[in-house]
C-alpha cells in the first residue's frame, strides 16, 4: 500500500513542515502548504488543482521509520506572487 509522502516543506514558502507538523495543510494530490500560506493566501484552496486544503496527518516513531518522509522539496516561488488565486 502506497504511503502519503509527507514532503518537507511548503511550495508556495518553503517553510520547513517535517512528518511530525501539525501545520501543514495538504490537498488530495499531496501538494503541500504551511497553516499560514493555506488559510491565509490561498484561503484553504490548492492553486494546482483547486481542491480543498486540510490538516495532513502526522506520523511519528516506528511508523515514520518504517515509512519515512520524502526529502525532495517542491518548491515554486512564482506562487508567493498569485496571493489572489
Amino acid at each position: 500500500m502506497p504511503m502519503m509522502e509527507m514532503r518537507p516543506g511548503c511550495e508556495r514558502c518553503d517553510r520547513d513542515l517535517p512528518p511530525d507538523s501539525t501545520g501543514a495543510r495538504v490537498c488530495s494530490f499531496e501538494c503541500t502548504w504551511c497553516a499560514d500560506c493555506a488559510e491565509g493566501p490561498l484561503r484553504g484552496q490548492c492553486p494546482n488543482c483547486g481542491g480543498d486544503l486540510v490538516r495532513r496527518p502526522t506520523r511519528k516513531g516506528a511508523a515514520l521509520e518504517r515509512h519515512p518522509a520524502t526529502t525532495t522539496r517542491t518548491y515554486n516561488p512564482r506562487l508567493t506572487s498569485t496571493d489572489g488565486v
